[in-house]
């Protein structure tokens, strides 16, 4: 089993960051992917932003310049920090991790955006 903590998120005005960290621990190979999604009220769950193992990482055209994706393959911890952020980014992030054909998720996060 693997399990994912996260932490960060909150209220922040337009423009401002913010920066998420979700810590994986549990059974954990190397040849995984972790990173985000986010869902907002009404709406679907979306990707955010990926990184492998490897540091491949991938975005959603919307956070592109904007967001970036790191992780610590020795802490098991990916990062995600958010800058510039608009008040469409207020939602709940959910951290996850993807390995030999599986999909764990975080508890989720409360990110918001307003002045």
């Amino acid at each position: 089993q693997v399990q994912l903590v996260e932490s960060g998120g909150g209220w922040v005005q337009p423009g401002g960051s913010l920066r998420l960290s979700c810590a994986a621990s549990g059974s954990i190979n190397d040849f995984n992917a972790m990173g985000w999604h986010r869902q907002a009220p009404g709406n679907q769950r979306e990707l955010v932003a990926s990184i492998t193992g490897g540091g491949i990482t991938n975005y959603a055209d919307s956070v592109v310049g904007r967001f970036t994706v790191s992780r610590d393959n020795a802490k098991n911890t990916a990062y995600l920090q958010l800058n510039s952020l608009k008040p469409e980014d207020t939602a709940v992030y959910y951290c996850f991790l993807r390995q030999l054909g599986s999909t764990y998720w975080g508890q989720g996060t409360q990110v918001t955006v307003s002045s």
